[in-house]
């Protein structure tokens, strides 16, 4: 967890500085807080991942950024370019994580790429989880594939019940959720596609 807070502390300054934003201006566009924003630069809290969809929204820049350190464990093959043509192997039991204080496990199967235009994660939701999502950029999808468990979206205002095997897709630029009702792990695949090729929209 030191490890991904310190990530997410130099990515967020990175980020922030590379578009000349105070910190009262990050909060403004992110909607988190100045004094939250302040915590997570000096690795003094770990944020939801509500938190860090927002900070990510705010910056119009994928999930990966925030949680994908480079050059550690978490890390396999993420750095070996598209265009070399080589394999890349990832083993979502060696990456999986828990980035942030709530009740989920992400494991960033591939990083956002910007020749493909999405992310790939494996998300475990753990007995009790629940969280809905603030729309995302104009144009943004997403892909749900339950690999095991049940688990439960929230799309267009109603919640639906998906089984192992069940998938969905959805425009991820409206308000969204997902959740775990059952006393058991439900785990998913998440696509979530950028119009484009960009995270950046």
């Amino acid at each position: 967890m030191q490890d991904i807070n310190r990530h997410l502390a130099d990515t967020l300054k990175t980020e922030r500085k590379q578009r000349g934003w105070s910190l009262d201006k990050t909060a403004s566009e992110t909607g988190v807080s100045k004094a939250m924003l302040g915590q997570i630069e000096r690795g003094e809290s770990s944020p939801t991942l509500a938190t860090l969809w927002k900070i990510a929204g705010g910056f119009r820049c994928s999930l990966s950024t925030l949680i994908e350190a480079h050059g550690d464990k978490y890390t396999d093959q993420s750095s070996v370019p598209l265009a070399s043509g080589k394999p890349q192997i990832r083993s979502a039991n060696q990456i999986r994580h828990q980035p942030a204080q709530d009740l989920i496990l992400v494991a960033p199967l591939f990083p956002f790429d910007p020749q493909m235009g999405f992310e790939i994660f494996e998300l475990s939701l753990l007995s009790g989880y629940e969280r809905e999502s603030e729309p995302h950029a104009t144009g943004v999808t997403e892909f749900v594939l339950v690999i095991e468990g049940v688990m439960e979206v929230l799309v267009e205002g109603r919640w639906r019940s998906l089984e192992t095997g069940m998938s969905i897709r959805f425009s991820a630029d409206q308000p969204h959720g997902y959740r775990n009702l059952s006393d058991k792990t439900a785990r998913f695949h998440n696509i979530i596609h950028y119009p484009n090729g960009a995270d950046r929209p």
